[in-house]
């Protein structure tokens, strides 16, 4: 089996009017003299002399008619308000675009595959956007994990049409409010010999800047404080389970100041509450704790895989699960803030996961 895998990387370029190119190596330094205070320190990190990020500084300074660092003696270097400016875009272009980049390359690698073996020689998971099932690709080494990331909508049409082998599944360990995210999915689980696969549960709920000066602790109180909320996209599970939580507190939608923009992953919500451009967001406790945000619990949810009862015989499926209960794994789980392993590799069904006997 061809082993090798291509990735692809983003990576800005920046031209002014007459042409002239900005090294990404800038986001480089503008990040680490963030870090640091110290620009000998990010020339070194980016690799690059000190007078060549002092070069870079000074013609970027030039171009945008104002600086991107403030340097003072005795008191080291420092991002200006410009300088936090574009690193933030930076950091949320990663977190916005990362995952369906990564998908793309997947996508790509699974052609790859098709092509040199002449069959699917690997297990195609359509997953939702989350940090452990993240994880499998990189710990899987008996099995190929092509992992593409798509919302549940998408990822169960591709199930139902032989598209996929595995797909996720989340709803909230609250049975009342499982079976609601059940009645939004059913015409895609109706009439299916569908098994579940336990995985883990993840914590979702409020984010905000640890120096916000305004907090809020429940949905009712974001309502009330007319605070700017940035959300999922429409389609995703988490917007979905946004919207009971809402109708569960008696609020609809336009309760909220929400942001006419909404972003694709949880990581991107997250950085840009970070960055200012809002002031709560709502996603996984994880993509919080990655940018240093405060949090506050809304909901619990299993997250699972979703696979036809035929497929369960297969040998691929079957060093998966055996991966997903091995304790390496589990402990690598249980480093991810808000997610705890779920009895991992458990097949089970929704109605004995239900009734709380799977």
């Amino acid at each position: 089996m061809h082993k090798k895998r291509l990735s692809i990387s983003p990576a800005w370029v920046f031209r002014t009017d007459n042409g002239e190119l900005f090294e990404p190596v800038l986001f480089r330094l503008l990040e680490t003299i963030r870090d640091s205070g110290k620009l000998t320190a990010a020339a070194e990190a980016a690799g690059v002399s000190y007078r060549h990020a002092w070069n870079l500084l000074n013609r970027s300074s030039d171009v945008f008619g104002m600086p991107l660092v403030i340097m003072r003696k005795g008191h080291g270097t420092e991002l200006s308000a410009l300088g936090e400016k574009l690193l933030w875009a930076d950091q949320r272009v990663k977190a916005r675009l990362g995952p369906q980049i990564d998908s793309m390359a997947s996508e790509f690698n699974d052609q790859i595959q098709q092509l040199l073996a002449g069959e699917h020689p690997v297990l195609r998971l359509h997953a939702s956007h989350g940090y452990a099932v993240a994880l499998l690709p990189e710990f899987s080494d008996r099995v190929e994990v092509n992992l593409q990331y798509r919302n549940p909508e998408e990822a169960l049409t591709a199930l139902n049409r032989g598209e996929c082998d595995l797909a996720s599944f989340h709803f909230p360990t609250c049975p009342e409010r499982a079976r609601e995210i059940m009645a939004h999915y059913q015409h895609q689980l109706a009439g299916k010999r569908f098994r579940l696969i336990r995985f883990v549960t993840r914590r979702e709920g409020l984010m905000m800047r640890k120096d916000a000066p305004v907090k809020v602790h429940n949905l009712s109180e974001l309502a009330a404080s007319g605070l700017r909320f940035i959300g999922r996209d429409r389609h995703s599970g988490t917007r979905i389970l946004f919207n009971l939580l809402l109708r569960q507190a008696g609020l609809t939608e336009k309760s909220i100041n929400r942001s006419p923009q909404h972003e694709f992953t949880h990581t991107a919500v997250a950085a840009f509450v970070a960055s200012g451009m809002a002031d709560v967001g709502f996603g996984v406790e994880a993509a919080a704790s990655q940018f240093n945000l405060d949090f506050v619990e809304m909901a619990s949810e299993h997250y699972l895989l979703l696979c036809h009862e035929e497929r369960l015989g297969q040998d691929n499926l079957s060093h998966l699960i055996e991966l997903m209960r091995s304790q390496a794994f589990i402990d690598r789980i249980e480093h991810l803030p808000g997610y705890e392993p779920d009895s991992p590799g458990t097949i089970t069904t929704f109605e004995q996961l239900l009734a709380g006997t799977g």
